[in-house]
């Protein structure tokens, strides 16, 4: 019994109901990206009903599977509460997100990791503190834009990885008390002025209460989280993690662990970076690709696997500023050969009802409803085989 949930990050698909709310209304982050491409085609994606659910059209003939439009029911955009929800946790309290980190919280910090931050009163020119960190070794920590998310930054020949990875779980305690999603340990290597990301970056998330990851794999399932999954759940519920920096690593992975039952969970990352870049050539370029591993990858998904393809969040590359955007997220779902209009979904979790349903999990998960009727799917297919 296999199921393979793939996260295209940050494929919104028009604006929520509440985008306002965000300052968002107006945002459609698959739309704009055809719009400014006019040539790009997704034939895999298109086959499996991925126009039908930007048209809001309800066609069925040539449509290989069931497609429908999902809406955040948690509060917040980000990945975490995004794949939180998908998981089948809402989070009601969006998570913390500073432009600048608050001097209190900072000065709590330093003084339990015995250190003084540069990058204290903001980011500043990054050449300039890059030199003062050389010189003096203090750590730099940074906010990330728009997310809830804290870097602590360091150069290998300037501190060990050891000490940052010590600093960073400090960082870590005083930012679960500010309901912040992410702490990010980030090694740099090079010479001063052309310094880049080292190997040993390490994430400290947040831990999410218990998820259907918990329940699939306390039933016995294998769940193969891939990419920024196992960091996204802090592994929880996540019986096997497997690093993967772009979408290319990520498919990869995918296609050596298919064979396998259990669950796939994969995130693509490379969407979201294109989107913060405001890049709607690479937006475009990666759609590309990853359409064209589909088309290869479809005919290895049996009658009785299920795929599920869908987003955690927008992220309009056309968008003013650069931070994830409130919008409506496709679903794209295959299995025993259905096909049609799912409608709009109120929730992400909606997915999780759906996995505990196909893995029979003792118990239904208590939050969404599933997308298909597995009992009567089985029931038939039996009968068929009789």
């Amino acid at each position: 019994m296999r199921s393979i949930l793939i996260v295209l990050d940050s494929l919104g698909v028009g604006a929520a109901p509440d985008a306002d709310r965000y300052g968002d209304w107006g945002a459609d982050t698959l739309g704009h990206v055809f719009a400014q491409s006019p040539e790009l085609a997704l034939p895999a994606l298109f086959s499996l009903g991925l126009g039908e659910v930007l048209a809001g059209g309800r066609r069925t003939e040539g449509i290989d599977g069931c497609y429908a439009r999902m809406r955040t029911a948690a509060a917040g955009k980000d990945s975490m509460s995004g794949h939180w929800e998908m998981a089948g946790v809402i989070l009601k309290q969006p998570f913390t997100v500073y432009e600048r980190l608050p001097p209190q919280l900072i000065e709590r910090m330093e003084e339990e990791a015995k250190v003084v931050f540069l990058g204290r009163d903001g980011m500043g020119k990054v050449e300039k503190m890059w030199e003062e960190h050389a010189a003096t070794g203090r750590p730099m920590i940074y906010v990330r834009a728009g997310e809830s998310a804290i870097e602590v930054v360091a150069h290998e020949d300037v501190m060990k990885r050891a000490r940052l990875y010590e600093i960073a779980r400090v960082v870590r305690r005083h930012a679960t008390a500010h309901r912040m999603a992410r702490v990010i340990a980030q090694p740099l290597t090079g010479r001063a002025g052309e310094y880049v990301a080292g190997k040993g970056r390490h994430e400290y998330p947040a831990v999410p209460p218990r998820t259907v990851l918990n329940a699939i794999s306390e039933a016995g399932w294998v769940v193969e989280g891939i990419g920024k999954v196992p960091e996204l759940f802090a592994k929880s519920g996540v019986t096997h993690g497997h690093a993967a920096g772009t979408n290319g690593e990520t498919l990869a992975m995918i296609e050596r662990v298919w064979d396998h039952d259990g669950l796939v969970f994969a995130n693509l990352a490379d969407f979201d970076r294109h989107g913060h870049a405001r890049d709607v050539a690479g937006y475009a370029a990666s759609l590309r690709e990853f359409d064209g591993w589909l088309g290869e990858f479809l005919p290895k998904v049996g009658r009785e696997d299920m795929l599920m393809i869908t987003a955690d969040h927008g992220n309009d590359p056309v968008f003013k500023g650069r931070d994830h955007t409130r919008e409506q997220l496709p679903l794209l779902l295959r299995y025993d050969g259905k096909a049609g209009w799912l409608g709009t979904r109120d929730t992400l979790a909606d997915v999780a009802a759906t996995l505990g349903e196909f893995f029979r999990l003792r118990e239904r998960w208590p939050v969404g409803r599933g997308l298909v009727d597995f009992r009567k799917a089985r029931g038939a297919r039996g009968a068929r085989g009789s």
